[in-house]
């Protein structure tokens, strides 16, 4: 099992890199724009991640669109995603804008040899500033359409989609990147305004991130260290059989669960698959450390997550941007941005 995503300082590796990514807890790497300074750099950072790494690895990026597209020179301006409803005309043409940006997104990260973009985010739009306009609209019935399009834009481009934040990070104030969020919401409210989305694409995601969030409602931990939120209603009353992420462990909602150590142990037990552990390189040491024990467990967890690495063959960026697809969709960006 290869259960930790960890991530880089800079544009190049540094010797510190290439001895964790020797290590055998070591499944992932996750890139921010701190490692992007032009496409040649970032292919070549790429090209000297695999080669380095013991394992094959899920290489992944936050590259959402709007606030959250960590390239930007020479990748297409991906609009926030609340622009597709509010720009469309018809439901039916924010699904076709959807579709191709979704598409025009993850081809232009796959021609950079990196796996997934985590995407498509599936909270509601509420009170939650750090989601705001990255989530599609504000009522469950009107994000199901547009994000299943989403998906399937994705999906034809050959990347895997990857659902966040379950249950929901939308209906809470905090964020949990800084704070401990807690939705103080009974589970019949929050069943019927934020889980709708996650329900009905289940069978659509390949991966599943759940949000660092408590719901004493339904349970005393956040849901990214819950058995009752992954294992019972995800796995088991959602049915959902792709890959559990955890968010990065280093974000303050996290700390409830103790160290870093005691937050990957809690993550893995819970059910999730890989664990995040980002911006924190002596918290991230700590991690492997801490999992080292577990690598000898063989099954599913590592299945799941290989799955992710089934893709075919990526176009290159010049090729990319010589095919028609890639012009329409530049025509929809000037509609939607």
């Amino acid at each position: 099992m290869t259960a930790v995503m960890i991530d880089f300082d800079g544009y190049e590796l540094t010797a510190e890199d290439r001895e964790l990514l020797q290590h055998p807890a070591v499944g992932g790497v996750i890139y921010f724009t701190r490692n992007f300074h032009d496409q040649e750099q970032l292919q070549e950072l790429v090209r000297q991640t695999r080669a380095a790494a013991r394992n094959p690895l899920v290489l992944a990026v936050d590259h959402e669109g709007g606030r959250v597209q960590r390239f930007r020179q020479g990748f297409s301006a991906i609009p926030p995603m609340a622009s597709l409803l509010e720009r469309a005309t018809t439901l039916a043409q924010a699904q076709q804008a959807a579709q191709e940006l979704a598409w025009l997104m993850a081809a232009e990260v796959l021609a950079m040899d990196i796996d997934l973009s985590f995407a498509p985010v599936l909270d509601v739009r509420g009170i939650s500033e750090v989601i705001g306009d990255r989530a599609f609209a504000e009522q469950a019935d009107a994000i199901i359409p547009v994000a299943r399009s989403f998906i399937k834009g994705m999906h034809q481009a050959g990347m895997k989609a990857t659902g966040k934040h379950f249950p929901g990070h939308g209906s809470v104030a905090a964020d949990s990147h800084i704070a401990i969020p807690i939705d103080e919401r009974p589970w019949d409210e929050i069943v019927a305004v934020d889980l709708p989305p996650f329900i009905e694409l289940a069978t659509c995601l390949d991966a599943i991130m759940p949000a660092h969030v408590i719901y004493p409602d339904v349970c005393e931990h956040p849901a990214g260290f819950s058995q009752r939120w992954l294992k019972e209603i995800l796995r088991a009353q959602l049915h959902f059989t792709g890959v559990i992420f955890s968010d990065d462990l280093a974000m303050a909602g996290a700390t409830v669960a103790g160290s870093m150590a005691d937050r990957a142990h809690a993550a893995l037990d819970a059910g999730c698959d890989m664990v995040l552990a980002c911006n924190d390189r002596a918290g991230a040491i700590a991690v492997i450390e801490a999992v080292a024990g577990r690598i000898s467990e063989k099954g599913r967890q590592s299945a799941r997550c290989y799955e992710l690495l089934a893709k075919p063959a990526s176009l290159s960026m010049q090729t990319l941007q010589n095919h028609p697809r890639w012009h329409q969709a530049q025509q929809l960006l000037k509609q939607f941005s």
